[in-house]
């Protein structure tokens, strides 16, 4: 469960990325997080990851108060929380196995759990066959599907996917977004910040409307009412 109660965030700089945010996102729930360019979108998520503290107002992610979390705590947080980027993030030198099971080592598991967890993911993503090939012998679409497969592999409560079909072809991204919708009803939670409009429309799900720091809309089987037509959202300080 995601929780924002007029959560303010206010930059050393004097920038007000975020205005008195709320909106929650209830376990098992698929939104899309929509808006303009600099509404607050890169911010929302550097908070949810507690890369940055609020200003004020409160936030609440998978059970932790990110008002009070202690430094300790932020690893865990962070694995409640399985994060898809728009460049897939992949290590080249590695081969599909080797990249997820970085992920896992990173959280103690062991060899025979990886040998286990691994090909399960990929047969969740259909890539099953692929798992010692290198990312470079992977079409784009491939490469995206195993960036959901690592976001998964530690099998988090909550997917966050940050622009997740914005290198690919409308074909390309209406799989990827079927997949999310595919792992979002096998009970995972999946908040996908987005500018595709067509994607979104076609959906039908939940949509979060973010323009100036706040929310301006939110509507269940919603639509995307913006026409920009930006790639990729300008950084917020």
């Amino acid at each position: 469960m995601i929780r924002f109660s007029n959560v303010k965030k206010t930059y050393p700089n004097g920038t007000q990325a975020l205005r008195g945010l709320s909106f929650e996102l209830k376990d098992g729930e698929f939104a899309f997080l929509v808006g303009p360019s600099g509404a607050g979108k890169s911010t929302i998520l550097s908070l949810l990851t507690a890369e940055e503290p609020i200003s004020s107002g409160n936030l609440m992610v998978n059970g932790y108060n990110l008002n009070t979390i202690r430094p300790r705590q932020v690893p865990y947080l962070r694995r409640s929380l399985g994060i898809v980027f728009q460049d897939f993030r992949l290590i080249e030198k590695k081969t599909v196995f080797e990249n997820m099971s970085f992920i896992m080592r990173i959280i103690g598991a062991s060899p025979r759990e990886m040998r286990r967890r691994i090909p399960y993911v990929l047969e969740l993503v259909g890539l099953e066959d692929k798992i010692n090939s290198y990312p470079g012998e992977l079409s784009g679409g491939e490469q995206q599907r195993v960036a959901i497969a690592r976001a998964l592999v530690n099998n988090p409560s909550t997917i966050i996917a940050d622009e997740p079909t914005g290198n690919l072809d409308p074909e390309r991204s209406l799989e990827i977004m079927t997949l999310l919708e595919r792992i979002n009803a096998l009970g995972t939670t999946m908040l996908v910040v987005t500018h595709e409009k067509a994607l979104v429309n076609h959906f039908n799900k939940r949509v979060i409307h973010i323009k100036d720091g706040v929310v301006v809309g939110d509507e269940e089987d919603g639509f995307y009412i913006y026409e920009n037509t930006d790639k990729e959202e300008k950084k917020e300080p």
